[in-house]
């Protein structure tokens, strides 16, 4: 009778964003013990087990091979091969490879084992003075018209943190539409280049980024504030018709979004506000 092989584990493992300090003992022992490495980019790996000082076979696994490589690597998983799977930085799965292999282990009764480390958006978030009890994760936002006008009308009717990925060419656009639907009433927090050497939170409104795209380089994460949208009202509905017109004016809206705007504040037909500004 022929010996049933026991399947191997597939290590999730967490490496650095930028800073190689930040690596636990735990994950440079599993990279040194299993039989092989998975890499988002092997080259980039490599430099990082260099520097570790540790030499394993690499093989590489991103998104547009995925599905081919995950069924390799499957098979070494049978074949009791034990598998660490790293992404170019920080948590696999998160915004990188991952998702699609761990879901197939999980079908085949493989063991995934999470070793746990860096990850962008929680450290972003910990340090960005908005609240942290509860929050949404939205990665990056859609290219696709409709897709991302869906997420953002989700981003402004959400009560909780939002948290969102950006590359720096696209940030401008980003912020754009953010102004539109944040009202000026909610904080927002642009943290980059988390744990490297120009590791900065920027803690300003959203004009203020807009204005200062320039100096705006590196990883980026945004933290957004939940919209408590009863006290929004309460601080509006308190200021007198002519102060409500300001407010909005000041944001850059025009006289014809202004006028709806305060009508959908004050829950009247926007003609009656229409009127009082001819």
């Amino acid at each position: 009778m022929e010996k049933q092989i026991k399947s191997g584990l597939l290590y999730i493992v967490a490496t650095p964003i930028g800073n190689l300090e930040d690596i636990t003992l735990r994950a440079i022992r599993v990279l040194k013990e299993v039989d092989l490495i998975a890499a988002e980019d092997t080259r980039h790996t490599l430099k990082l087990l260099n520097h570790l000082q540790i030499s394993k076979p690499l093989i590489s696994y991103h998104r547009h091979n995925e599905d081919i490589k995950s069924d390799i690597l499957i098979q070494k998983l049978k074949d009791g091969k034990n598998i660490a799977l790293v992404s170019d930085a920080g948590t696999p799965g998160i915004c990188d490879p991952g998702e699609e292999i761990i879901k197939k282990c999980i079908e085949l009764d493989i063991n995934v084992v999470p070793i746990p480390g860096a990850c962008a958006m929680i450290n972003s978030l910990i340090c960005s003075g908005i609240s942290t009890k509860e929050f949404t994760f939205l990665g990056f936002l859609p290219l696709n018209k409709k897709l991302r006008n869906n997420k953002l009308e989700e981003i402004e009717k959400s009560n909780k943190t939002i948290i969102v990925y950006e590359a720096p060419h696209k940030l401008e656009t980003t912020l754009k539409d953010l102004k539109g639907i944040l009202n000026g009433t909610r904080r927002i927090v642009l943290a980059r280049e988390i744990t490297k050497i120009h590791e900065e939170f920027i803690r300003e409104d959203i004009d203020y980024l807009i204005e200062n795209l320039e100096k705006i380089k590196g990883e980026i994460v945004l933290i957004i504030e939940g919209n408590d949208k009863e006290e929004n009202e309460n601080v509006l509905n308190n200021l007198d018709i002519e102060e409500h017109y300001r407010f909005y004016q000041s944001q850059g809206f025009e006289k014809k979004e202004i006028i709806k705007k305060i009508a959908k504040d004050r829950n009247v037909n926007k003609n009656e506000i229409y009127k009082k500004f001819i």
